[in-house]
């Protein structure tokens, strides 16, 4: 099943390469980085420049989901005064009847 997996990502890759959808960078990374992922790619049998696309989509996917948390927090602390506000008018109005 794994192999099945990889050999999907691979297709993918050269689909992508093939339709040009692939953005050339270069990219400098530390020695101990760069050895640890060699093993690992090893391993898996897998291109270097997929491990690192799937990296970087998984970093992208956990940074996106930060930001939105930063973003849902500060917009939450704008509107915790109006909606304590309203909920004592409705308070107010429940305690009429």
């Amino acid at each position: 099943m794994f192999r099945d997996i990889i050999s999907i990502n691979f297709l993918v890759y050269t689909l992508n390469i093939y339709l040009c959808r692939m953005k050339i960078l270069s990219l400098k990374l530390d020695d101990e980085i760069f050895n640890e992922t060699e093993e690992i790619t090893g391993k898996l049998h897998l291109a270097r420049n997929r491990y690192i696309n799937e990296a970087v989509h998984i970093y992208n996917r956990v940074n996106k989901r930060r930001l939105l948390k930063d973003q849902l927090t500060k917009e939450s602390a704008m509107t915790s005064k109006d909606s304590m506000e309203i909920l004592h008018e409705f308070e107010k109005l429940l305690d009429e009847n």
